[in-house]
C-alpha cells in the first residue's frame, strides 16, 4: 500500500469549498496496522480510513498521524462518498472497533450527500479541575463560559470535552500550545475538544482542537458534532430536532454540517453533509 492507493475526499464542504480533507483507502482485507498508521503519517490529514469487506457490511479502522482513533466523522463521510462512488448510492453497514454504524451516499454530479448514524451518545458534566485546565489551555476563565451550556464530558462514538463560549470573539481568538493540549487530552483520553458558540438555538459555531491526534485544529469534526448534538438533547436545549454547525472558518477552510436529533436519550445522531473528491 502506497499513497497512490489512497483516495482524497474533502467532507463537510460548503457549496464546493473548505471542508475536512480524509484519506480513504478500500480494499479486499485490511492491512497491518502499522502500515495503515504509517501511511496516515505519511499523508498527513487530521484522519484516514481504511475499509475492506466483512460479510455483509465494511470493517473501518481510522488512524490520524499519530494515533488510531476508535471514531471520525468527517472520515465516515469521506468513505461514505468513496463507497457511492464505487458502488453505487445507498447505505452501507459499517463496523468500528467498538461500535456498528451506517453511512450513506447519493452522488450528485462530482459531490456526493453522505450522512452517518453515530454510535449511541452519552453526556456528563465535566470535572472542576478538567474544566480549569482546559480553560487556563485556551487562555480563557469560567466568565467567558456561556451559563446555558455547562461544560460537559460527551461521547458520539469518541470522547470530547464541550466548551461553550458565550461570546463570538473568544472563539475567533482561539489559540493554545500543541505539546501542552496532546498532553491534556491524552491526560482524560479526549479525542477533541469542542468549542462551541450558539449564534442562535439550531444555529453553532465550533472550533475543534484535534491536539491528541497531532493535529492543532480540525475544519470539520463529524464525531464532535454527534458528541455536542446528543449533550443538547440530554441538557434539553430547544434543538427542535436538528442543529446545524459552522466549523473551519476561522482558519479559511469553511464547511458546514447538520445533526438530527432525535428524542430518545442515548440514541445515535444522524450527521449529514456533502464531500468532494480533491
Amino acid at each position: 500500500m502506497t499513497l497512490d492507493d489512497i483516495q482524497r475526499i474533502a467532507a463537510f464542504d460548503d457549496d464546493g469549498q473548505g471542508g475536512n480533507p480524509a484519506g480513504v483507502w478500500l480494499g479486499e482485507a485490511l492491512p497491518p496496522a502499522a502500515e495503515m498508521a504509517s501511511v496516515a503519517h505519511e499523508l498527513g490529514f487530521s484522519e484516514t480510513v481504511f475499509a475492506a469487506p466483512e460479510g455483509e457490511a465494511w470493517r473501518v479502522r481510522y488512524f490520524s498521524p499519530e494515533s488510531e482513533v476508535p471514531f471520525c466523522g468527517h472520515a465516515t463521510i469521506a468513505l461514505g462518498a468513496a463507497l457511492a462512488r464505487a458502488h453505487g448510492d445507498g447505505r452501507y453497514a459499517l463496523v468500528l472497533n467498538a461500535a456498528a454504524i451506517t453511512v450513506e451516499g447519493r452522488r450528485e454530479g462530482e459531490r456526493v450527500q453522505a450522512a452517518l448514524q453515530s454510535p449511541p451518545t452519552r453526556s456528563a458534566p465535566a470535572p472542576a479541575p478538567l474544566v480549569d485546565a482546559a480553560l487556563a489551555l485556551f487562555g480563557l476563565a469560567r466568565a467567558d463560559l456561556d451559563p446555558r451550556i455547562p461544560p460537559a464530558c460527551a461521547h458520539g462514538g469518541a470522547d470530547h470535552l464541550v466548551l461553550a463560549l458565550a461570546r463570538r470573539a473568544s472563539l475567533r481568538a482561539m489559540h493554545y500550545a500543541l505539546d501542552a493540549g496532546r498532553a491534556l487530552m491524552r491526560e482524560h483520553g479526549l479525542v477533541t475538544i469542542v468549542l462551541a458558540w450558539a449564534e442562535h438555538d439550531s444555529l453553532f459555531h465550533v472550533r475543534n482542537p484535534f491536539a491528541s491526534g497531532g493535529v492543532y485544529e480540525d475544519p470539520a469534526t463529524g464525531a464532535g458534532a454527534a458528541a455536542l448534538a446528543g449533550y443538547l438533547r440530554d441538557l434539553g436545549w430547544p434543538h427542535d430536532g436538528r442543529i446545524d454547525i459552522v466549523q473551519g472558518e476561522d482558519m479559511g477552510m469553511r464547511s458546514r454540517l447538520s445533526a438530527e436529533i432525535g428524542p430518545e436519550a442515548g440514541a445515535s445522531i444522524r450527521v449529514s453533509g456533502t464531500a468532494r473528491v480533491m
